[in-house]
């Protein structure tokens, strides 16, 4: 049987003629060829009709294009391979011009295209052989289908070489090409496309924006909760060592004083007393000296704020009526600040102000509170200024809330 191909011994790549064995050998250096049986395989694309020579450029195909069908040609194109050498070109051409039977050979010319549509192929950087067999091939529509032919034989050997057709095939009347307006429109449609496809984007990437800034809301709520329950937690433990503290040191004082009774009575000369009559008191449980495992923290600017304005009721108690007025003046400098920081008004009090000095100055405890509260004085003691960089609303918030208790609790200050 004669030989249908010629398969490379190094790779095994089958091939139609000696001329392609010849290119691959230049290729490769591959130089092993023996005549084969095998056809080489020719499966044809039914949709767009581009010849695969193997299986791995049809699967390649369909990944690229998406056509999946193919028709399986390889018994029509299979011939016998000519192991002939092919004649130097020269030689060729020096018969063709002395057979007069060549004469009657069809020419071949590169045929004619939309010119416009040509131009704007190149303006968006497609060669012109590209852009000529792209608008060729798709009958000269327009740009998107030129430029979907492109995209789907970008991997074709000859996609960077003009097409040729014969004189006869370059007379026939071209399709008419799109006027100015279809093309204009189609652009636009192309334009317009293009905006709704980014405009989804768009609400795509703030949809996950969107999402991110709930998840991380709800972790900073859920931290924000836990160290309110921690701080909780420890006020608690905090409270309940202080009463064990307080109720350990009664009892020391209370056996000082029985130790110091039974003392006087020892000097005096009189008899203990009956233990019938006077029950002894139990003696204490041992305490033991242990180090608390109650973490100690610094005191916090709310607990700061309550303690300097209940030193101001101490220190004035017996003016009920210049206290409460120092407290409300010094809520309406806290909740001015915070409704409104950038006034600077709000954030500047002259210490030598006869008001200031009546209401708050003159006490003590009420500059330190506004001190807490972020006020510092300037120019020589002369004023005390809140720059605005380091207003704290929560400072402020916890200031607000400190003097509404000190104002409305009959009982602050008194314990």
């Amino acid at each position: 049987m004669a030989g249908l191909s010629l398969k490379c011994g190094d790779c095994g790549t089958l091939l139609k003629s000696v001329e392609e064995a010849q290119e691959h050998a230049e290729q490769t250096k591959h130089a092993n060829f023996v005549e084969s049986t095998e056809a080489v395989l020719n499966l044809v694309c039914v949709t767009c009709g581009k010849p695969c020579r193997s299986k791995t450029e049809s699967d390649l195909h369909t990944k690229r294009t998406g056509h999946t069908e193919f028709a399986d040609k390889t018994s029509e194109a299979a011939k016998p391979i000519s192991l002939e050498a092919p004649k130097p070109k020269d030689d060729v051409d020096m018969l063709e011009a002395g057979d007069g039977s060549n004469s009657n050979k069809e020419e071949m010319v590169v045929p004619e295209v939309d010119q416009q549509l040509l131009m704007q192929l190149e303006e968006m950087g497609f060669s012109k052989e590209r852009a000529t067999r792209a608008l060729h091939y798709s009958g000269n529509v327009g740009i998107e289908a030129a430029a979907n032919w492109i995209v789907e034989h970008e991997n074709d050997p000859d996609i960077d070489q003009l097409p040729l057709v014969s004189v006869t095939t370059k007379s026939e009347a071209p399709k008419p090409s799109l006027t100015p307006e279809e093309i204009h429109q189609k652009q636009q449609e192309l334009r317009e496309r293009a905006r709704k496809k980014k405009e989804e984007e768009e609400k795509r990437m703030e949809r996950e924006r969107e999402k991110e800034r709930i998840r991380v809301g709800k972790e900073l709520l859920e931290a924000k909760r836990i160290e309110e329950e921690n701080e909780r937690k420890r006020i608690i433990a905090l409270r309940k060592a202080e009463k064990e503290e307080e109720k350990r040191a009664r009892e020391k004082i209370r056996q000082k004083l029985e130790e110091d009774k039974a003392e006087r009575r020892r000097k005096l000369g009189l008899p203990p007393e009956d233990p019938a009559a006077v029950k002894p008191s139990a003696p204490p449980p041992p305490v033991e000296e242990k180090k608390s495992s109650l973490p100690v923290r610094p005191a916090t600017k709310a607990e700061q704020m309550r303690e300097c304005l209940r030193n101001l009721k101490q220190n004035h108690k017996d003016n009920d009526a210049k206290v409460k007025t120092a407290f409300n003046t010094l809520f309406t400098y806290a909740k001015n600040v915070a409704t409104n920081p950038n006034e600077e008004k709000f954030r500047k009090i002259k210490l030598s102000n006869p008001a200031f000095q009546d209401r708050v100055g003159n006490l003590k405890g009420g500059i330190e509170f506004l001190e807490l509260c972020g006020f510092e004085k300037i120019e020589g003691g002369e004023f005390l200024y809140l720059p605005r960089e380091k207003v704290d609303t929560a400072v402020l918030q916890s200031a607000g809330n400190e003097l509404s208790s000190a104002i409305n609790n009959p009982f602050f200050g008194v314990l």
